[in-house]
């Protein structure tokens, strides 16, 4: 036995290969181009997705053109500013309803619980808005409102656009 030790205390013991660093390197480069391929092909999908959703989103059936306002006359009339103000808006708008929505239209005709609600949320937004909002500059700003005062009263994608046809601030 003692033997057997001195044999296995001579025997020197096989060291472990050193592993080269060239292997190492290649492994990390290949995991860091399949890191960069994988977010680049979701970044891209995403993107690409988005914009068609934004493409569809753009077109859409033919709309119903209805003017809103005196049936005589074709505008609408109110105070803008407060009461004190003195200053009245004459504006003539047309509206793009979406034909799909048959809650709201008939035979391309608003139905009155409709048109009562258009009426209201017209006039409510118009009386609202200050002198300094009726600029010119400003009426995209004016049209983008109106348009989601009135989807959030007759329901989403209930109006296409709004159309301003005149515009009078005395």
């Amino acid at each position: 036995m003692a033997e057997e030790e001195k044999d296995a205390a001579a025997a020197p013991e096989p060291e472990p290969k050193k592993k080269s660093p060239i292997i190492l390197v290649a492994v990390l480069v290949l995991v860091g181009l399949a890191l960069a391929g994988g977010i680049s092909y979701f970044v891209t999908s995403k993107l690409v997705t988005d914009s068609a959703a934004n493409v569809e989103s753009g077109y859409h059936d033919p709309g119903v053109f209805i003017k809103l306002g005196d049936a005589k006359e074709g505008q609408i009339v109110v105070n803008v500013g407060g009461i004190k103000s003195g200053r009245f808006l004459k504006i003539g708008l047309v509206v793009e309803f979406n034909p799909g929505k048959k809650s709201n239209l008939a035979d391309g005709v608003l139905l009155p619980p409709a048109q009562t609600k258009v009426d209201d949320v017209t006039l409510n937004t118009l009386r609202s808005l200050k002198l300094e909002e009726l600029d010119a500059s400003k009426q995209d700003e004016l049209k983008a409102k109106l348009k989601d005062n009135l989807n959030e009263a007759l329901g989403p994608g209930s109006v296409y656009d709004i159309y301003i046809t005149s515009f009078v601030l005395q």
